[in-house]
């Protein structure tokens, strides 16, 4: 049973451990990036030897921050994990340290408590800000190598603060690290309004896949293997992606099917807000926020699409 502590008592436990290794959630977002490499150099300014982890690459675009951190080795000596709810997101390559973790940092509901401490705040639009407050009570000064990871969490996790969950908070804490030395306008611009040729084909192809149901309030679309191959698209060209359904006009869920291996599917809800699709993943294993959620499941893709409609449309 994980214990909950404070923002002031995780700063403590970090402040007297070493060698701790930082480990984030597999096909990571920029939340989890941003987590991950911030207190990683807050670490190393305390004087830590401090590395991030993750079970999949970190996406290219993301270099900007991977890139400001050199690499250290040494054996773990205490676990931190962040935006990280559960040990299946833990990724084949870092399932070892499941029963391992020290300290739990993260924003989701559905965080199943693994660690033996932790702090969950579930009302923080991105745990980025989580992060932000535990660096400032460890006393470290912010500079451009954490403002930066700290303002790309934010960013993509509240959608450019286009989401319900982009708070006052949010907001003050982005305006934070503008006057940190965070590039808020490079960061944004590679976020949201760059992508590659074969981001756009993904799109286009998975555009052709969109189903409606319950009289559109549903909508879905579909990234299989195939579209994935067809496209040229690689797994960091998928971020975001989830959020094209819920855009249609009078969609209430939108569902997105991500094949990951043959008949091994991960769903993406999203919704207004109105329909809480944590509480529907949570059914299928899974979990995450009010208006964004997800589950994994095996086997045929139309007895699966079958499950996920009905369910979505009980809830409306």
């Amino acid at each position: 049973m994980m214990k909950t502590i404070t923002i002031n008592e995780c700063a403590e436990h970090l402040l007297k451990a070493d060698n701790i290794l930082i480990l984030m959630h597999k096909s990571p977002d920029g939340d989890a990036v941003g987590c991950a490499y911030a207190l990683a150099h807050a670490l190393r300014k305390a004087g830590k030897k401090a590395m991030p982890a993750c079970s999949d690459d970190i996406p290219k675009k993301y270099g900007y921050i991977t890139n400001s951190l050199e690499i250290q080795d040494f054996e773990p000596e205490y676990i931190v994990t962040v935006d990280l709810a559960d040990t299946p997101l833990f990724g084949d390559k870092l399932i070892q340290y499941k029963d391992k973790v020290d300290l739990c940092i993260d924003h989701h509901g559905s965080n199943t408590g693994f660690a033996k401490y932790g702090y969950i705040d579930a009302d923080a639009g991105a745990c980025a800000q989580i992060v932000k407050k535990i660096i400032d009570c460890m006393g470290i000064e912010i500079d451009k190598n954490i403002a930066n990871p700290i303002f790309t969490g934010i960013s993509t996790d509240t959608g450019c603060f286009k989401y319900s969950n982009a708070s006052v908070e949010s907001y003050r804490m982005a305006a934070d690290m503008l006057e940190c030395g965070a590039e808020g306008f490079f960061i944004n611009n590679l976020m949201f309004d760059t992508k590659s040729r074969q981001r756009l084909e993904m799109e286009r192809l998975a555009l052709e896949s969109m189903k409606f149901y319950n009289d559109g309030q549903i909508a879905v679309i579909f990234i299989t293997r195939d579209i994935m191959e067809r496209s040229g698209a690689e797994d960091g060209d998928t971020e975001g992606i989830s959020g094209i359904p819920r855009q249609v006009e009078d969609v209430k869920i939108g569902i997105t099917f991500r094949e990951k291996e043959k008949d091994n599917f991960k769903i993406s809800m999203r919704s207004s807000g109105e329909i809480d699709v944590s509480a529907l993943c949570k059914k299928l294993g899974g979990g995450g926020h009010k208006a964004a959620a997800g589950c994994s499941m095996t086997g045929d893709i139309n007895e699966i699409e079958k499950t996920i409609v009905s369910l979505a449309g009980t809830a409306l």
